[in-house]
């Protein structure tokens, strides 16, 4: 049984003039206890309201969520609860998510408290513990979060979130507010916390030159839905979608060829008019005409259309479904 499961997640705001903004579509994915799955895309496609309605953060508005076998969505709050302590999320800005009137050891022991774990005591031991576990003083607990840097308050985050035990952690552009020469370092100690604890983590990013270096598998996103997902060594060398490969083709690989750039014309589409079909043929520069009509729905593709043994499934016209 996978750790989680999501079947058909949707998420819809309204627009102005009485449109719907469809922020998620139809998102079917699974995440095994211990696998790292990378959402990648560009900005505005949904990777982050996909994490946070997951999380139940936001209310999805149809589709199904099942961690460890239990629909979640069938849940109150009040029972809900309880399932948070398995459900953990690092936020993008460490400014702004630690509150400022907090020290660190408070702002790390709080969930502690809201959950009734352990005694004062207990708690402390514990708060000491994360600190060490992400690399910062003992002494730390006693500071507030303005006297440490982007990278240290990210560090901060990720000890509060780790604070009861997660079995699935949600990192959402969990280093893309940090400098380039504090990015590696936090991915670093992201990618050493999951195999010492063994986490399951969803890891949001617009950057497929981050998350090539902790999933196991990638999940492409374009306007809302998923459009290619596979084993990440795959995703990587062997990209299916022509929307992943215009990605791919944009970022330096060290050690490989790199081919011509593919530049996307064009913006991404408005998501409370979306485009008619495949919803990526406004922009696609290998467009055929069934793609201006009919959707491409997220499946393996027959033997014959890709290499052997490809386990990647992909959302395009131009492989046909198995």
């Amino acid at each position: 049984m996978s750790l989680l499961e999501l079947r058909h997640l949707s998420k819809t705001y309204p627009g102005q003039n009485g449109a719907v903004v469809q922020a998620v579509s139809d998102v079917s994915l699974t995440i095994e206890p211990g696998e790292v799955l990378g959402v990648v895309g560009e900005s505005g496609c949904g990777k982050s309201t996909l994490g946070r309605s997951l999380l139940r953060l936001i209310e999805p508005s149809g589709g199904e969520i099942l961690f460890e076998g239990e629909d979640l969505m069938g849940l109150s709050q009040r029972a809900m609860k309880p399932r948070r302590r398995d459900l953990q999320i690092i936020f993008q800005d460490p400014f702004g998510s630690l509150n400022p009137r907090h020290t660190v050891g408070g702002i790390i022991g709080e969930p502690l408290v809201v959950h009734g774990v352990g005694t004062r005591e207990e708690r402390a031991a514990r708060v000491a513990e994360l600190l060490k576990l992400v690399g910062l003083p003992e002494d730390a607990g006693k500071r507030y979060p303005h006297e440490f840097s982007g990278g240290q308050r990210q560090r901060i985050a990720i000890a509060r979130a780790l604070a009861l035990n997660p079995k699935l952690l949600v990192a959402d552009e969990a280093v893309s507010a940090l400098d380039v020469s504090i990015q590696s370092q936090i991915i670093n100690l992201i990618a050493d916390l999951q195999k010492r604890l063994n986490l399951s983590i969803l890891f949001i990013s617009h950057d497929l030159s981050v998350i090539r270096h902790v999933s196991d598998r990638i999940a492409v996103m374009y306007l809302g839905r998923i459009v290619e997902v596979g084993p990440a060594e795959e995703i990587m060398d062997a990209p299916k979608h022509p929307y992943t490969q215009a990605l791919l083709s944009a970022i330096p690989r060290p050690g490989v060829e790199r081919k011509q750039r593919i530049v996307l014309q064009g913006e991404l589409p408005d998501p409370a008019n979306p485009p008619s079909g495949c919803a990526f043929h406004t922009r696609c520069p290998k467009v055929m005409d069934i793609c201006h009509s009919v959707r491409p729905e997220l499946a393996r593709p027959q033997a014959s259309a890709v290499e052997a043994g490809s386990v990647s499934a992909v959302a395009c016209h131009l492989y046909p479904a198995a």
